[in-house]
């Protein structure tokens, strides 16, 4: 297991996953090109992100008809939806822990539409904070 550490947050990703740093994300691939995961971070100067200002966001920057449920995983809370778009299969996350939010999506081929699941569930489960 390898371990991805950003100044704020840190994850393992499995030998069978590549993991890059972007402009304002990191990303993390299945090496089979089946799937890839965003991370955005954001963080507050002041303040805490608690669970209705991520309830707000989720509502001002999501599709009205997505389903959302509250999950948590590794240090963090927040909601996750998942849809189908234009022959892809998208997983999306808000995740907050004090005063950081991440920004998750998980996208693939809908013909691909979870077979990654279980990985990507294992993979974000190890997010811890690093601050």
């Amino acid at each position: 297991m390898n371990i991805l550490e950003t100044e704020w947050w840190a994850m393992a990703v499995p030998p069978e996953w590549w993991a890059e740093s972007e402009e304002d994300s990191i990303l993390v691939g299945d090496r089979d090109g089946v799937g890839c995961i965003e991370i955005s971070t954001l963080h507050k100067e002041q303040g805490e992100f608690d669970s209705a200002v991520v309830d707000q966001i989720v509502r001002e920057e999501s599709e009205p008809e997505l389903q959302w449920r509250k999950v948590n995983v590794g240090a963090f809370s927040g909601l996750q939806s998942e849809w189908c778009e234009e022959g892809a299969a998208v997983r999306e996350w808000y995740l907050a822990s004090g005063a950081m939010l991440l920004y998750i999506t998980y996208s693939c081929e809908e013909e691909n539409r979870g077979m990654d699941d279980e990985a990507v569930d294992e993979i974000l489960d190890t997010l811890v904070l690093t601050e």
